[in-house]
Formats: structure tokens, C-alpha cells, sequence
């Protein structure tokens, strides 16, 4: 059974405090009324640092101002002028991490609600009619290789400069992570399949079904295809292990495997798909990112009876987004902190049913900057289960650097790129996003995605 987060009437209140918290509960029920009067909390401030804090550089006060005189056409502009992917953005952006964290009125107040006014300024877009498809108007091409957040803002970016730009995606539908790791309650696929509908008005030719290394490989778009330049934004898709005992069970699952069967061949309608997962009545995530507890509130909503994060540091410590983790705590999500899985146990049929793990407790910081969990000696506990999720990070996938001379990698085995620019060491090859970086969050993968495309055409500039 799906769960269903209690809703709330919205209504208009005087006080800030109150003001902004309810405006970021029950973004959906909202009218232009409600956005304007949280809009009008921004003190627009001389030196505005919650720009700094934005990896895409939109101009927020610019566009908070715009919803606080009701322009919202005018706020939609700006907003899609600086960012391709307002509505997702909107939802899955860490916010309060980043521009909201650096709000001058958050000092004293609440921050203003910066990115829910961002969704809802695109959801209001949504509803107005689609603008004019626009043609290419340069000869050059450009060759986008995957259709997550980092390829898609840099085809958006390079489209809107005139580029024709084809994105070339390994799955049989566009996103990457959008579509296939995020779920539906947070991302719902209605909003995706939009903004990804914007880009293509754009000129943005996506092809799915090509795994750019394998069924064709990169250089070929250069010689055989007539690309002039060639972006790489394929990821990390490739999940991490523990290796610790009993990974090989049935029941095991990296939390890829799961969310992918889940959202992108949507093993929720099996058998009318071809795809199943079994998910049992005791599942346990491994990790406490937003990744797991996308797995774990996934979990209960594919029939688990109780789902669980196990974790071997404190709350303190976690990764998950504040919002992420309340949202799992008010559906049932159990958690088990300063607890270090040790081995997973199974049936002689080799089904699982537990896992063995050690009781910890903080020491000092390590390189992360984290406290250290320290083994609590003869602290072990047994927690009965019926299915594991590992969330513990991912990293690239190296098909494209094993197929493709002139690549570089570090010994993470992301790409070596440019920062700033993306620019690789192989000629006319950009980078960007989780591919560089490792795993991270959406919205640094797009500021990676639209850095590079304005490197792009500087480069391309400069050759004539």
C-alpha cells in the first residue's frame, strides 16, 4: 500500500516563522497569494550570498522579487534563463545547504523558502502553454553522452547558444539518476518527462538504446558522425559492496538494482512487466544518504512490513537531506545508528534472514572530518531480515575509459577534468558531473552541465 503523508488545508498567517515553515510543508496547495507573501520575506539584499551558494548561479532575489509582484512569467524567465531543470530542481536540490543556508534572514528568521518558490514558480509554468520550437542556427554539433542531470543542462545550455546537440543515452528512457534513482514521490516522472520535453522544443534530439564504448564507440563521433565536440556526463552508476559475508545471498540488492527496478521498469506492476523485485516483510538499507532513504521509504511502499536504515556513525553524521530523513521518520522508517553490519546471514536455500552486525561508538574525526565509528568490544546484535540494501556510495562506470584512448582517470576512477571548464586531456572532450566527481548531488552535477557547455562555445569561438 502506498504511503500517504497527512495534508493540510494552506492558509495565509502573519507571523514569518510560521509563515515559511508552512509554505515548505504544502507547496502544492498554494496559490500565487501564498508564493507572493512568502516572496515578500526577501530583504534583496546589496550583496546578495545566497547566489554564491547556488551551483547553477541563478539569480534568486531577481526571481523572488518578480513572484513577489506577481510577474510569474517574468519569474519563470529568469529562472529557466539560469537553470534548464527548474522543476526538479525545485524538489531534489539541497537547498538548505546551499542558498538557503547562506539567506541574511536566516540569521534571526527562518530562511525564505527559496527553493519552494523555485517549484512552484516551474510548476506554474507547467501550466501555461508550450513556447515556439526553436532551430538550430549554428553548423557545429555536439554530442552529449548521457541523459542525467550534467548532459542534460549542458545540451539545454548549448541548445539555447544555437548548437544542435543529440544526447546519447545507454537506457531505453532519458534521465539517468532522474529516472531511474530517484523515486517517484520524490520526483514524480510527470515532471521529468516535461522538462525533458522543454529541452527537446529546444532542438535537443535525444537517441536511448546506445552505450556509448560498447554499441558505439566515442571516437566514432568524431569520424564517422561529424560531431565537433563530444560531452561526457555518464555518472556513476557503478554500485560499492562491502565485502563482507553473505553478500551473494538472494535478498541482497545495491540499492541501484533496486530503485532502477523499481522507477525505471516499474516492478511495482509485475507481473504486467517483465521486471520483479521480491521484497520481503524486514528489509535493512545500509547507509543513511538520500539515496537510502529513498530505498527505504521504496521498500514500504513495495509491501514491507518494516524497513530500516542501519548506519555505523550517529544522526549527527548522516548525509541524507534534513527534509528526506523527517519525511522517512513520519512513514515508519526505523533506524538503527552506531551499527556496522558484519556479515549477512542466510538459509540453507540461500535465501537471507539476518544480519550479523557490531554495536559502535564515535572516536575522533577522520579525513572526512567525521567522527570515527569505534567497535564497541563484545557489542554484537543479530537483526532478523528478509532483504539487505546496500546505499553506500557508487563510483563511474569504466567501460568508457577502458574502450577510449586519451581519457584519464584517477584511482577512483572518475575522469580527469577541468573544474571550471570540463575539458578533458583528450582533445575537444568535455566532462562533468557524478563522471568527474564521484557521487553527488544534482544540482552540482548541473552547474558542472553548464559550465562546461559556456566552456563549449568559448572553445568553439576561438577555433572560427
Amino acid at each position: 500500500m502506498p504511503v500517504k503523508r497527512a495534508e493540510k488545508t494552506p492558509m495565509p498567517v502573519r507571523d514569518p516563522e510560521v509563515r515559511a515553515h508552512d509554505f515548505k510543508e504544502v507547496n502544492d496547495g498554494y496559490t500565487i497569494f501564498h508564493a507572493a507573501f512568502e516572496a515578500e520575506r526577501c530583504l534583496r539584499c546589496q550583496d546578495p550570498v545566497c547566489v554564491e551558494g547556488c551551483p547553477v548561479g541563478i539569480p534568486i532575489p531577481d526571481f523572488i522579487h518578480a513572484v513577489a509582484i506577481g510577474d510569474m512569467a517574468g519569474a519563470a524567465r529568469i529562472l529557466r534563463g539560469a537553470n534548464p531543470l527548474p522543476a526538479i530542481c525545485g524538489r531534489v536540490c539541497p537547498q538548505e545547504t546551499q542558498c538557503e543556508e547562506r539567506c541574511s534572514l536566516g540569521t534571526r528568521l527562518v530562511p525564505v523558502a527559496i527553493g519552494h518558490l523555485e517549484r512552484f514558480v516551474a510548476d506554474w509554468e507547467r501550466t501555461q502553454a508550450p513556447a515556439a520550437p526553436l532551430r538550430p542556427t549554428r553548423p557545429k554539433k555536439i554530442a552529449v553522452i548521457g541523459s542525467g542531470p550534467s548532459g542534460l543542462v549542458c545540451a539545454g545550455e548549448l541548445a539555447r547558444l544555437g548548437y544542435p546537440v543529440t544526447v546519447y543515452e545507454a537506457l531505453h528512457a532519458p534521465g539517468g539518476v532522474l529516472r531511474y534513482g530517484i523515486p517517484e514521490f520524490r520526483l514524480p516522472k510527470a515532471i521529468l518527462d516535461w522538462e525533458i520535453g522543454v529541452l527537446k522544443g529546444l532542438g535537443v534530439e535525444i537517441v536511448c538504446n546506445v552505450v556509448i564504448g560498447k554499441t558505439l564507440p566515442l571516437d566514432d563521433l568524431f569520424s564517422r558522425l561529424g560531431y565537433t565536440v563530444v560531452f561526457v556526463g555518464t555518472g556513476a552508476g557503478l554500485p560499492q559492496f562491502l565485502g563482507i559475508s553473505g553478500e551473494d545471498l538472494n535478498g541482497v540488492m545495491s540499492a541501484n538494482e533496486f530503485l532502477t527496478r523499481v522507477n525505471l521498469m516499474r516492478a511495482y506492476d509485475f507481473p504486467e512487466t517483465d521486471t520483479p523485485v521480491n521484497v520481503g516483510k524486514r528489509v535493512a538499507v545500509i547507509g543513511a544518504g538520500n539515496t537510502a532513504m529513498d530505498a527505504a521509504r521504496t521498500a514500504l511502499r513495495m509491501g514491507a512490513e518494516e524497513a530500516m536504515i542501519v548506519y555505523r556513525r550517529s544522526e549527527k553524521e548522516m548525509s541524507a537531506r534534513v527534509e528526506e530523513y523527517g519525511h522517512a521518520i513520519e512513514e515508519g522508517v526505523r533506524f538503527h545508528w552506531l551499527t556496522s553490519p558484519l556479515e549477512v546471514v542466510g538459509s540453507a536455500d540461500g535465501w537471507v534472514t539476518g544480519l550479523r552486525c557490531q554495536k559502535m561508538q564515535l572516536g575522533e574525526p577522520d579525513r572526512s572530518g567525521r567522527a570515527r565509528p569505534v567497535p564497541i568490544p563484545g557489542e554484537e546484535v543479530t537483526i532478523p531480515l528478509d532483504n539487505v540494501v546496500l546505499a553506500i556510495g557508487t563510483t563511474p562506470n569504466p567501460l568508457l575509459t577502458r574502450t577510449t584512448s586519451g581519457l584519464l582517470t584517477t584511482k577512483e576512477g572518475c575522469l580527469v577534468a577541468d573544474e571550471e571548464t570540463g575539458r578533458t586531456p583528450k582533445p575537444l572532450v568535455f566532462a562533468g558531473g557524478d563522471a568527474v566527481t564521484g557521487a553527488a548531488t544534482v544540482i552540482l552535477a548541473a552547474g558542472a552541465g553548464k559550465r562546461a557547455a559556456h566552456a563549449i562555445d568559448e572553445a568553439l569561438a576561438a577555433r572560427g
